[in-house]
């Protein structure tokens, strides 16, 4: 996976080097709020629960942007350039972003990495799953799962790291930093006591994705177990059909009453075990992106999160 990444980013390093000169140096401001950055949707709004109103906040990815795919702009580049500071996920998919970062100065800015946030888990890949060739190379170093945000117990680390970050760029506003943070941690704590009650009661603790598997933070945090058709950073679109005929036999020795789909996911693998098992279809929402529409109706982590709970209610009991 890792050279089908570094392939993806030839385009990128070539324009970072090409526009290195025009975007180096310390940001300019608008007004008195902070230049904020943030690369993809999950940094975006904990910049925004953090932030509130002190800070002017900008999303590089666009809602509805594959991140294990996109590729930057010349604009991205000199937005990366000129902004204050740059929030951004770490993981093997913004191996672009960080090529971009070490083409340019990094003077008066402030750079924040979620996967530095975190205890980081290594991506899994199950006998059964569907995996691309260069995906199945050996002697390559670990490749480390990148959805850290998925654990509400590690989005609590990475507001944390959120409030420390903007406070060292904004010192002024430090108080407010932190005592947005505060109120948003205790929200998410109330998410997290939320998910270990409807756990602990469970009638079950399995979950099937029909679709590739962003989650393993939240089922380890957790304690559940699962099964997949793709791990979670893979690319990969056609299914095996040897994933499938055990992703249905597993749904009906269970039992299991929903299979799950994906964020924007077409969910025809899903679709496909369901008709044969009689399971429904539900979306578990990573927040990786959201929609256009979803992003102007104001979608957070947490309102994912609520949707989410109620998903696996039905998954689990």
């Amino acid at each position: 996976m890792k050279r089908r990444m570094r392939s993806l980013c030839g385009l990128a390093l070539l324009l970072g080097l090409l526009l290195l000169s025009g975007c180096a140096g310390k940001a300019p401001e608008t007004g008195n709020r902070l230049q904020v950055l943030a690369a993809a949707f999950p940094e975006y709004d904990f910049v925004r629960a953090v932030a509130g109103d002190l800070a002017e906040i900008t999303l590089l990815l666009p809602p509805g942007a594959e991140a294990h795919s996109y590729e930057p702009t010349p604009q991205d580049i000199a937005r990366i350039g000129s902004c204050r500071v740059f929030v951004y996920g770490g993981g093997e998919s913004d191996v672009w972003l960080d090529r971009i970062l070490d083409s340019q100065s990094r003077e008066g800015k402030t750079i924040l990495s979620l996967m530095d946030c975190c205890a980081l888990r290594e991506e899994e890949i199950q006998a059964h799953m569907t995996v691309r060739e260069e995906e199945e190379e050996e002697g390559e170093e670990p490749e480390y799962d990148e959805h850290v945000w998925t654990s509400p117990v590690n989005a609590i680390a990475i507001t944390q790291a959120v409030r420390d970050a903007l406070s060292a760029a904004d010192p002024a506003n430090s108080a407010s930093y932190a005592a947005n943070a505060e109120a948003y941690i205790r929200q998410l704590r109330e998410l997290d006591a939320s998910l270990r009650e409807l756990v602990k009661g469970s009638a079950r603790q399995l979950l099937v994705f029909g679709d590739r598997f962003p989650f393993l933070y939240f089922v380890r945090e957790y304690g559940l177990r699962y099964a997949a058709a793709f791990p979670g950073c893979s690319s990969g679109t056609d299914v095996n059909p040897a994933t499938v005929a055990h992703l249905i036999d597993l749904v009906r020795s269970e039992g299991i009453p929903v299979v799950f789909r994906c964020d924007l996911s077409a969910g025809k693998i899903a679709d496909t075990i369901a008709e044969a098992t009689g399971a429904r279809v539900l979306t578990l929402w990573s927040g990786h992106t959201v929609s256009r529409d979803a992003f102007k109706a104001g979608e957070t982590y947490l309102t994912l999160w609520a949707k989410n709970l109620e998903a696996l209610k039905e998954a689990l009991y």
